[in-house]
């Protein structure tokens, strides 16, 4: 008869994903696990069954949480398009300086998964394109409303200012973990902003 679980799975799985954002998925040893987890090496192999697949969990886990976060953004009814994306501007920032660890932030976990692992973990390269998808076609969404109500430029296509707003919050989060501080960044936004002003 198996044993009993006697931990919570989920706050073991934040454990990871904290311990994956801030240090990549290569430098989380598995001791650096098992402190982050409170689990044993025996407890996360026997939930998880390899680091890797850990580290897939908690990667879904974040993505799925920080892309329905902006999706509740951007989807509020009532606030203009452009006051919309401000308020999308702004959760990031807030969102940097609240991991900052000295003058430098923790980055976003998707990006830097993105840059450590695309080109050669086909599995996290699956969930980062998807998660990619799911974004740009909110964000897409939002601006197509935007310019049809005459309040977001008509001079570049939804596409194109939605993969430009992604890249933007992007550079943004690299930057926020070279130190780059909070009125610096809320200038990018600004600058962002303006570029889609009608």
């Amino acid at each position: 008869m198996a044993r009993p679980r006697t931990f919570d799975e989920e706050r073991a799985l934040d454990g990871a994903m904290r311990l994956f954002w801030e240090t990549g998925y290569e430098a989380a040893s598995t001791q650096a696990l098992c402190e982050a987890t409170g689990l044993g090496r025996s407890s996360i192999y026997n939930t998880f069954s390899s680091k890797h697949a850990l580290f897939i969990r908690a990667l879904t886990n974040y993505l799925d949480t920080m892309a329905d976060n902006q999706a509740a953004i951007l989807g509020d009814p009532t606030q203009p398009p452009l006051t919309r994306l401000r308020n999308m501007f702004t959760s990031v920032i807030d969102t940097e300086e609240a991991n900052r660890r000295e003058r430098f932030g923790i980055g976003c976990l998707g990006v830097n998964s993105s840059v450590e692992l695309s080109r050669r973990d086909p599995e996290a390269a699956g969930l980062l394109q998807r998660d990619l998808e799911r974004r740009l076609g909110t964000l897409q969404d939002l601006i197509a409303s935007g310019q049809h109500a005459g309040e977001i430029s008509g001079t570049r296509s939804a596409r194109e200012f939605a993969l430009f707003l992604n890249a933007t919050v992007a550079g943004m989060r690299v930057s926020a973990q070279n130190g780059l501080d909070r009125s610096a960044l809320e200038s990018i936004a600004d600058a962002a902003l303006d570029a889609l002003a009608p």
